[in-house]
């Protein structure tokens, strides 16, 4: 979830000048981190070796 304090530092760390677009790309970025530290959280997440397993299977 975002909070205030977390979009006032989103929008210090961007340029003088940004678009909105800019703007909503850098907020929807945060949430899918945030949304990918939970699923780590909760044993959710892919283990390294799978995944390069499934990464070697899309190369093929």
């Amino acid at each position: 979830m975002l909070t205030k304090e977390k979009m006032h530092e989103l929008i210090d760390h961007m340029p003088e000048v940004f678009s909105l677009g800019d703007l909503n790309d850098r907020v929807e970025l945060m949430q899918k981190i945030e949304q990918a530290q939970k699923e780590i959280e909760n044993g959710e997440g892919t283990d390294w070796e799978d995944f390069k397993k499934e990464m070697d299977s899309w190369l093929k």
